[in-house]
């Protein structure tokens, strides 16, 4: 009999230490959400002045350390970092700060570039949250703030081809190629695929001077009847290309990289993740 209650009250400890986890996850979890950064992305002319603002919307004082990075998009849309390629001059207002909580810290910077368009990204790396990993490792979160210095002129429709518009029934995806064979620097502001009777979303996307970007769309229901898309359309900033979609052989095997998952910024020169 005594051991049974000893079991249960075992037990009921158990179940409180498993609440009790449970309960202090959901209260971290916004923690790690609460950092904001403002904005995402800053078009520029070349030189440029520049602004970012950083939000601590949590409870604990955090403090962040900035580091400027250079990057290349491939054709799939995957960025790879290295360190900030000379012939861009950045001069930053500070490095390094601390924020406390509830509370905004504003960061003022100059950039130009030898060429234009030239492009890097502005990391912040914010640390001091108040717990660990289930490794016993301290917690780090890295925010972006990609700058773009760009010429006057912006790109045309002349210059802009796409070359590959391919549904794909058996995967259940359309396939879009879209090349920039011009100077300048382009950006699709909206995607979307034209059904008979609706029309599907997709993100829009950069297009880098004299550069192909391959973008793969997962159709939202399975193509078959009435459910088939049969154009696509971009639009970008001063015009609209419209496509219609080809049927691709369920042989044909698209030929580009898959997107990997970012990593910390130790290994900043193997980072990939989805071109800003």
């Amino acid at each position: 009999m005594k051991m049974r209650r000893g079991m249960k009250r075992n037990l009921h400890r158990t179940q409180l230490r498993v609440a009790a986890g449970a309960f202090c996850i959901f209260l971290l979890l916004p923690a790690c959400t609460a950092q904001t950064v403002r904005p995402l992305i800053n078009e520029l002319g070349n030189p440029a002045k520049g602004r970012v603002e950083y939000v601590n919307d949590g409870l604990t004082p955090l403090n962040v350390v900035l580091e400027a990075r250079s990057f290349t998009v491939s054709e799939a849309g995957e960025i790879s970092y290295r360190p900030l390629d000379p012939d861009i001059h950045l001069k930053l207002s500070t490095t390094s700060f601390r924020i406390q909580p509830q509370q905004t810290y504003y960061v003022f910077y100059e950039a130009s570039g030898v060429k234009s368009p030239s492009w890097f990204v502005i990391y912040a790396a914010f640390s001091g949250f108040p717990f660990r990993t289930a490794q016993g490792m301290n917690v780090r979160l890295e925010l972006p703030h990609t700058v773009y210095l760009l010429p006057k002129g912006s790109v045309e429709r002349a210059d802009v081809i796409i070359s590959r518009a391919e549904l794909h029934p058996d995967e259940n995806k359309v396939v879009v190629e879209v090349e920039n064979q011009g100077d300048n620097f382009g950006r699709v502001v909206e995607t979307q695929l034209v059904y008979h009777k609706k029309r599907q979303e997709a993100p829009g996307f950069p297009v880098f001077p004299h550069s192909k970007r391959i973008l793969k769309i997962p159709l939202a229901e399975k193509a078959e009847a009435e459910n088939v898309p049969v154009e696509v359309t971009l639009q970008f900033q001063k015009f609209r290309m419209e496509q219609k979609l080809q049927r691709a052989k369920s042989s044909d095997v698209v030929t580009s990289a898959q997107a990997t998952t970012p990593v910390s910024g130790a290994d900043a020169a193997q980072h990939k993740e989805k071109a800003p």
